[in-house]
Formats: C-alpha cells, sequence, structure tokens
C-alpha cells in the first residue's frame, strides 16, 4: 500500500492514465519518504475555493478523483466570487466565450432540477445599447451567438427603451439576450462546495499557499495549513492565480484589477430593469431588488491587490450615466451596499483553460478577466475531462495558455 492508501501503480479509481503504469511505483510510492509522513495525498489539488475552483472540485469529485481544496480566505468568494456584479450573458464577441456561458447558464437555470438547490438565477436579460461605429463588430458576435443556438435578439433603440428608460441620441441599434439575467454567486458557489464535500472532497480555508515544488511527476503543496501532494494542480486561484503560478516558477499571466460597482439606496430601482450596457462609455446597470447597482471600469486602475471601494471614481461615473441615464446620476449612493472585488485579468481578456505544455500536471482555470461567474459550470465539466485525459465537450483549444507566445491571443471584444 503505498501513503495513499493505494494499491502499487493505481489509486482508488482514479483513471490509470494520472498515474504510473502497473509495472512502475505509482506517484505517491515515487516520492515517498520518511519526511513526507506529515504530507496529505490526494489525486487533485484545486488551488482556489472561488466559484470556478468549487464547480472544479465538485465535477472531479463526482468523476472519483480524491479532491483537496485550498483556499485563501476564512470564508468563501472574498476575492471576485462574492463580490461581483453576478451577471450571465451569452454576448460576447468569442465563440468559446459565447458557448461556455451558454453552457453555464443552462446549468444555472436546472439547478433544483438537477441537484436540489438553487442558483438564485433570474433572468432579466441582458440589454447592449450599440452605436453605428461598434454596429459591424457587435452584429457579427450576434451571428456567432446565434449559430451557437443562443438566443439573442436585434432591436431598434426605441423598442431597447421599453427595457430601461435612457436617453436615444447616439444608439444605432440594441441587442437583447432574453435568457441572460444574474444568479447569486455564494448560493451557486456553496452548492458545488457542499456537493463537492458530499462526494468526498477535503476544503481548507485560511490556506495560503507559500511554496510549490514539482516532485517526481506530481507536486507537493506546502500551506499554511499544512503540505499537500497529488499529481494534479488545479489552479483556480482568481486574482492570486499568476502569483500562485509564480510559487510553482510557471509563468501564467493574470493580474488583479480593482472593480469598484456602486449601489443606490432602496426604493428608487426597478427589479425588472435587465443589465444593460452602454458600449461608447461601457457604463453597466441593473436592477437588484428595488436598488440598482451600476458602474465603469476604471481604465487607468492599475493592476494589484488594491482593497476598497474607490469613491472618488464615482464621481466621473455620475458624469457618464448623466448622458445616457440621467435618472440614474441623481440617485443617492448607499455607501454601506456598495462594494469592490477583483478582475483577474489577461492580455486578451479570455480566459487561460487547460493543461501546460510545460508542466502537464498543471491545469489552468484562470484568468476570466469578470467572467468566471457566468462561465463556472461549463469549466468545471471541462477540467474535470481534463484531468481524465479527455476530451472536454467544448474546444477549448484557443484558450490554453500557450496562445500568448504563438500570436493567437483571442480577441474578445465584449468586456465590461
Amino acid at each position: 500500500m503505498c501513503p495513499g492508501g493505494g494499491q502499487r501503480g493505481s489509486f482508488r479509481s482514479a483513471p490509470a492514465s494520472l498515474f504510473e503504469s502497473q509495472e512502475q511505483p505509482c506517484f505517491y510510492c515515487s516520492i515517498f519518504r520518511e519526511d513526507t509522513l506529515t504530507v496529505q495525498f490526494s489525486d487533485v489539488i484545486v488551488i482556489g475555493g472561488g466559484i470556478i475552483g468549487a464547480a472544479c472540485a465538485f465535477r472531479l469529485s463526482e468523476a472519483g478523483l480524491r479532491v483537496t481544496v485550498l483556499d485563501r480566505g476564512a470564508a468563501p468568494g472574498r476575492g471576485s466570487s462574492g463580490r461581483s456584479g453576478a451577471g450571465v450573458r451569452v454576448q460576447f464577441s468569442e465563440e468559446v466565450n459565447v458557448r461556455l456561458s451558454w453552457e453555464s447558464i443552462q446549468e444555472y437555470q436546472r439547478f433544483p432540477e438537477l441537484y436540489g438547490r438553487e442558483s438564485g438565477y433570474v433572468q432579466n436579460g441582458y440589454l447592449f445599447l450599440v452605436p453605428e461605429a461598434a454596429w459591424e463588430a457587435h452584429e457579427q458576435g450576434v451571428a456567432v451567438q446565434r449559430a451557437v443556438g443562443a438566443p439573442v435578439e436585434v432591436v431598434t433603440p426605441q423598442e431597447g427603451a421599453r427595457y430601461v428608460p435612457y436617453l436615444l441620441g447616439g444608439i444605432y441599434r440594441c441587442t437583447y439576450g432574453p435568457q441572460d439575467g444574474y444568479i447569486d454567486p455564494l448560493l451557486t458557489l456553496n452548492a458545488y462546495t457542499d456537493m463537492a464535500l458530499g462526494r468526498g472532497a477535503e476544503l481548507h480555508r485560511q490556506a495560503e499557499v507559500t511554496h510549490i515544488e514539482a516532485v517526481g511527476e506530481g507536486w507537493t503543496v506546502y500551506s499554511s495549513q499544512g503540505d499537500f501532494s497529488a499529481p494534479l494542480i488545479v489552479n483556480a486561484s482568481g486574482a492570486w492565480s499568476g502569483a500562485v503560478a509564480a510559487l510553482a516558477g510557471l509563468d501564467v499571466p493574470v493580474r488583479p484589477r480593482r472593480r469598484s460597482v456602486y449601489r443606490t439606496k432602496t426604493g428608487n430601482g426597478q427589479p425588472s430593469y435587465p443589465l444593460t450596457v452602454d458600449v461608447a462609455s461601457n457604463l453597466w446597470l441593473r436592477g437588484h431588488n428595488d436598488t440598482v447597482i451600476f458602474t465603469v471600469s476604471n481604465p487607468y486602475q492599475p493592476d494589484g491587490l488594491e482593497e476598497g471601494i474607490d469613491w472618488p471614481w464615482l464621481t466621473h461615473v455620475r458624469e457618464v450615466a448623466r448622458d445616457r441615464f440621467p435618472w440614474l446620476a441623481e440617485l443617492e449612493v448607499d455607501r454601506s451596499y456598495s462594494f469592490w472585488g477583483y478582475y483577474e485579468m489577461t492580455p486578451d481578456g479570455s480566459p487561460i483553460l487547460g493543461r501546460m505544455a510545460e508542466a502537464p500536471g498543471w491545469i489552468n482555470a484562470c484568468g476570466f478577466s469578470g467572467h468566471g461567474v457566468q462561465q463556472a459550470a461549463a469549466v468545471g465539466r471541462i477540467v474535470a475531462a481534463f484531468a481524465q485525459d479527455q476530451e472536454p465537450f467544448i474546444d477549448v483549444s484557443s484558450l490554453r495558455l500557450e496562445r500568448f507566445g504563438q500570436g493567437a491571443a483571442t480577441a474578445e471584444r465584449h468586456i465590461v
């Protein structure tokens, strides 16, 4: 028996492709030494317990793998997932992003049927207000979305104003995704986590990773909650993904960037307002209960783990809102319920997903650039396929890390 409890050359019911053959020592035997007696062994270590990590842990444990999740926070979703605008949409320009979101939305819609749990999915749509200069590229995106099977409507500016009041000037066309909307990210994250734990996964909170060492055909992760070894690592560390990879000597170009979202006081909003994006200014808003949440991304925000709401930026956001949504600029902001969080940005605004050529036992599931909540359900299934040396149900080869060195970066345009 090896230290992990498996026979030589195998471990529990994990796929044989993960480990050495019957004629060779298994991963656990190959690294076993007296000084590893305190190391905890599993099939996969998922670093990051946000919604991406939780969805991966669920699908990996569902596949029969023994999963260890290491999360740096004391509570779930402290970095991005729980501080998200929580929108889910199919309106992307790149086909792979459309597919990831469309498959995820359909799972969120069916959460009660599939799992007896709630995702908090609210079908109130996404509305893009598009100027003429941007329409040709946006129309190409609509064709991609429809080809995938996602429902997207093209409407006039006057028709769009039936969903939310705005000034019509400068808007050429609008697109509306009737099955877009939002979910409750913490409700969904907790559901995935609970389902993973129910299938044998282990979760360690406040587990700050301090070093990662390649050992034989696998990895040892050193953390504030102990040391862990496995043949596979899933890097689902969100805003910290680049830093976590660096602990293993790997270069994964994911950088944290703060985003602030402002919320009006109760009694001012309409819950039916869809998430509405003014493409020209990049301002977005949506109804939330009887309030409105809204923001504009700050192009001057430096990368880094800066904390707290950017209150000075609100002045600019109000000025932008006045040109399109004058009623919004007049609403009082609730400083207690406005919030901030991190985008995990990549150079091209699309995620990094898949095994690394230079480190095959390392699977990246990071860099979602603000879209992790809306793509997590599909990503969990894809990562589980990679872990079992299977072809994923969506072709995500264009999202491999190596694209950046091959001049094959994506050109995702719909980032808000």
